[in-house]
């Protein structure tokens, strides 16, 4: 998934300079993979993959390989949006397919669930190293880009056959699996609307940091440490947030990251560009897979009876907001000049994100 999900960001700057991209392009290119993302949460509603939740996570796994080293293949902003749209819906089917299996012993061992979704903050530090490495190798900077996605899909490559042998089987009947619909109670609503605002309020800084440090000049090691830092917080974060949990809840937990990303996002743009932009690849790192955890917990939370299609309704909000942040983030910037005013449109709606999620906090547990 931080491969998969989130190398594009350390590989725009190239192909905005290489190809090239405008800003509004790239934000074409973001909404189509958060497009596909929203499709793949829709389709994982339905019970067609009960009993095969394996299965489909690992093909998801795959084709999220072949479609990094299809995005080299081209400089076409169309097809660039298409395979990142297919990508994006390959990402919702690992994602959600190997929650739905990780979560079952999660349950029993919370650490399992932890290092689940901290493998995405170890993922992108691990792309920023290699988008930095193959960078480094290679002579010729108008097509650095490619070798960036193709040396990315090599790796996915490897992680699907070591996933593919750690994944465990669903535990149960399959049959059993089917769910009754959603019981739509306030709280569902609440975080369900909540969780869309997110997806809109963090996308811009998650797409576009690296974009913002390079208009900053802050130089190649500064653009390297600012996504490398992002993912090692990431793959920290639930541990750090863990103890914040059990004294404040899930929900207060919940509001707590929000406040946290939104300090960052306006850092980002607000601060001199290295600082800025460091503070908030931290900020970032150490709060959106914490938010992204917390938001589907409190969905599987509000939607006992159906918690798989909890999880899907809340994702579906989710890229629902990311398919129009970068959309909007790359038409204001474009007519702008810069991400400064994107960005703080970005912190207004975590604003009404955290707004939304404050009647959350009475569930501590």
């Amino acid at each position: 998934m931080g491969f998969g999900r989130f190398v594009y960001t350390p590989i725009l700057p190239g192909m905005i300079a290489g190809i090239p991209l405008s800003a509004a392009d790239a934000g074409t290119i973001a909404a189509g993979n958060f497009a596909g993302y929203l499709l793949g949460a829709i389709v994982s509603a339905y019970g067609w993959a009960a009993g095969r939740e394996r299965q489909v996570a690992l093909a998801g796994i795959l084709a999220s390989a072949l479609l990094l080293g299809a995005m080299a293949l081209t400089t076409s902003v169309a097809v660039f949006t298409v395979i990142r749209f297919f990508a994006g819906a390959a990402s919702a089917l690992a994602m959600l397919f190997t929650s739905s299996i990780v979560l079952l012993h999660a349950s029993r061992r919370p650490t399992i669930g932890m290092l689940h979704f901290g493998g995405v903050g170890l993922g992108i530090a691990l792309s920023s190293v290699l988008v930095l490495l193959v960078n480094a190798l290679s002579s010729d900077a108008a097509h650095g880009w490619r070798f960036d996605w193709i040396a990315s899909a090599a790796v996915v490559f490897g992680i699907f056959f070591f996933v593919r042998h750690c994944l465990p089987k669903p535990t149960g009947d399959a049959k059993a699996v089917a769910e009754p619909p959603l019981v739509w109670r306030l709280p569902l609503l609440l975080t369900v609307l909540s969780y869309g605002l997110y997806g809109f309020g963090y996308v811009i800084t998650a797409t576009f940091l690296i974009a913002i440090a390079r208009m900053g000049n802050t130089g190649p090691m500064i653009e390297f440490l600012i996504w490398f830092v992002a993912g090692c917080a990431a793959a920290v974060s639930l541990f750090a947030w863990n103890p914040i949990v059990r004294r404040i809840g899930l929900g207060g937990a919940y509001c707590a990251a929000i406040v946290v990303l939104l300090l960052g996002v306006v850092a980002s743009v607000e601060l001199p560009p290295v600082a800025g932009t460091l503070v908030g690849g931290v900020l970032l790192g150490v709060t959106f897979m914490v938010i992204t955890a917390f938001g589907l917990q409190l969905g599987r939370r509000f939607a006992p009876q159906s918690p798989r299609r909890a999880i899907a309704v809340v994702t579906a909000a989710f890229g629902t907001g990311q398919i129009i942040g970068p959309l909007v983030a790359g038409f204001v910037a474009e007519r702008t000049g810069s991400f400064t005013a994107p960005s703080l449109l970005a912190a207004g709606v975590l604003v009404a994100a955290l707004l939304l999620s404050l009647p959350l906090v009475r569930h501590r547990n």
